[in-house]
C-alpha cells in the first residue's frame, strides 16, 4: 500500500537523495516500503509503462516457483542475494510451505531500508535459529562467504539453494579507481559459483532485450535511461550471456525461459496471476542449475 501523509525518518544510513532499485521494486509490487524519491521515479516508469508492475509480480512469482522446486529437491539452505524489501513473500515463508520448520535462509542487502524491513519481519514472525539478514554487498563473494558463515544459520559446506533474482541486470560497478571492467557481474558470479559446496544450486532472473515482443525496445531503453539517470545504471544482456552466468553447472529443465514459463506447476493457487498475455512480456529470462 502506498504512503501518505509525512514522511518517517528513514532507517540509519539511507540516502534519500537518491531512488533505490529496492524499493522502487518494492513500489512495483504494491509495498508501502518506499520514500517519495522513489515514487517519483517508478511512478514516472508506471505512468508511460503500466505493464511494469506486472513485469516485477511475475519475475517474484518465478522466486516462489524455485524456492519450492528446490526445496522439494531437497535443499534446505538458501541464500538471497539482494533480497530486497520483504514485498509479496520472502523466500522462508515460501519453503515452510513445502518443509515446514526444516529449511534455513540468510537474506543479504546492501539496502538500509531493505534490510531493517526485513529484520523487522523476522523478529516478529522468524525464527533467529533458522532465518538471518546480512548488509553487504554482493560485490565481494569472499567477504560474504564468511559473514554468512559467522552467523551459524547455514553451513556452506553443505548444498545452498543460492538465489540471484533480478538482481544482475544491475551493473556491480568496481570502485571508481579500479582497473576492473564497468560491470563485474559475470566475474562476481563466477566466484559464487567456486564457494558453492557441490549438490547446490544457482536460480538467476535477468532482463533481457532479446526476444521480447514488438515495440518493447522503446520501453527498455526507457526504463535504461530513467534508471541509469536515478544512479542505478543497468544492462540488459542477451540470452547467451545470461546463459553464461550458469558456467558449467548442469541447467535443470526447463532451461533458461521466460519468468512465466519456469515450471508453473509449482504455483499455488493462492498466488496472484500477472495477466502477461505472452511469456515474453516478462522481459526476463529465468532458469536453475545445479553444481556436481
Amino acid at each position: 500500500m502506498e504512503k501518505t501523509g509525512e514522511e518517517p525518518f528513514p532507517p540509519d544510513g539511507v540516502d534519500l537523495s537518491h531512488p533505490s532499485v529496492a524499493r522502487m521494486y518494492d513500489y512495483f509490487l504494491g509495498g508501502d516500503a518506499n520514500w517519495e524519491i522513489d515514487r517519483q521515479v517508478a511512478g514516472k516508469l508506471l505512468d508511460e509503462f503500466p505493464i511494469m508492475r506486472m513485469i516485477a509480480r511475475s519475475n517474484r512469482l518465478f522466486l516462489h516457483r524455485l524456492v519450492r522446486h528446490l526445496t522439494k529437491q531437497g535443499i534446505r539452505q538458501f541464500v538471497d542475494l539482494g533480497s530486497g524489501v520483504p514485498t509479496m513473500g520472502h523466500a522462508h515463508e515460501v519453503a515452510d510451505q513445502v518443509a515446514p520448520g526444516e529449511v534455513r535462509v540468510a537474506y543479504v542487502d546492501h539496502d538500509a531500508v531493505a534490510v531493517a524491513h526485513s529484520r523487522s519481519l523476522l523478529r516478529q514472525y522468524g525464527d533467529e535459529d533458522r532465518h538471518t539478514v546480512i548488509h553487504a554487498d554482493l560485490r565481494d563473494p569472499t567477504a560474504l562467504w564468511e559473514q554468512i558463515a559467522a552467523t551459524g544459520v547455514i553451513d556452506l559446506e553443505q548444498p545452498v539453494g543460492l538465489l540471484m533474482i533480478a538482481v544482475l541486470h544491475i551493473r556491480q560497478l568496481p570502485a571508481p579507481d579500479s582497473p576492473a571492467a564497468d560491470d563485474l557481474g559475470p566475474q562476481v558470479v563466477r566466484t559464487y559459483r567456486e564457494l558453492l559446496a557441490r549438490g547446490s544450486y544457482l536460480g538467476i532472473s535477468h532482463v533481457t532485450g532479446e526476444g521480447v515482443p514488438d515495440g518493447t525496445a522503446e520501453m527498455l531503453g526507457r526504463i535504461k535511461a530513467m534508471y541509469d539517470t536515478a544512479g542505478s545504471p543497468v544492462l540488459w544482456r542477451p540470452k547467451r550471456e545470461i546463459q553464461d552466468l550458469f558456467g558449467d553447472f548442469r541447467m535443470i529443465e526447463p532451461g533458461l525461459v521466460w519468468t512465466p514459463q519456469w515450471h508453473p506447476e509449482e504455483a499455488m493457487i493462492t498466488d496472484e496471476t500477472t495477466q502477461l498475455e505472452e511469456a515474453n512480456q516478462s522481459i526476463a529470462l529465468a532458469g536453475a542449475a545445479v553444481k556436481e
